[in-house]
């Protein structure tokens, strides 16, 4: 079955109508432009369709890790009816925010790959939402020597880097001895030691969908 396409021409007056009623209706002084075909090109994540916003109000967009931005991502691929695994088709934008992160985390994950390869010991990354473990996820994809699985429920969902021949216990006082990774919080590796697969901190990105949806 072929997968639909996402672009200007498919769904860029969908995209601009829905948009332009939520952000009337929040009385929000925010613009926007899509993007697609070469202009998307520098999405690790691949979309065929990027949306940018920008104006004086888009600090409401941006605050909390933008955590607005990303719920109005996420209404809209409702309002499209777009499939789970369409999602990383359409990415919405500002201040270059999530070109950024995502660059951040390919860049973690190498980081990480060759401590694990140097030092044989899984890593664990912090909780992050379904959009950035795949970026994670991506950032390995061609590596032989690695495996990276998610493991963890809701919000407190992430990531972990292990090589075959290494064994993770989930109950085992061995976890006190993996390191944890949060790449947006200090860009760097954090080591860390009592930590347990339930003592992670979680990074929520939920809530603010509901806000919108009382104005969609």
């Amino acid at each position: 079955m072929s997968r639909r396409e996402y672009n200007i021409t498919t769904v860029g007056d969908q995209v601009e109508d829905f948009l332009d009623r939520v952000l009337d209706a929040a009385d929000l002084d925010i613009d926007f432009d899509l993007y697609d075909g070469d202009e998307t090109q520098a999405y690790f994540e691949g979309p065929t369709l990027v949306v940018k916003f920008d104006g004086p109000d888009i600090g409401c967009l941006m605050a909390n890790k933008g955590e607005a931005l990303l719920a109005l991502e996420q209404l809209t691929q409702e309002a499209l009816r777009m499939g789970s695994d369409e999602h990383a088709l359409m990415c919405f934008d500002a201040n270059d925010f999530r070109l950024l992160r995502q660059e951040e985390l390919r860049l973690s994950a190498l980081t990480v790959a060759a401590r694990v390869r140097e030092t044989n010991t899984p890593y664990r990354f912090n909780p992050m939402n379904s959009r950035e473990r795949r970026v994670v996820h991506l950032a390995l994809r061609g590596e032989t020597d690695l495996r990276t699985e998610s493991s963890g429920i809701g919000p407190g969902r992430h990531v972990w880097f292990i090589r075959p021949a290494c064994r993770r216990s989930r109950n085992s006082r061995r976890n006190r001895l993996f390191m944890v990774m949060d790449p947006g919080r200090d860009r760097g590796m954090v080591p860390r030691t009592a930590v347990g697969p339930d003592r992670a901190p979680a990074v929520r990105h939920a809530g603010t969908a509901a806000n919108f949806r009382q104005l969609s």
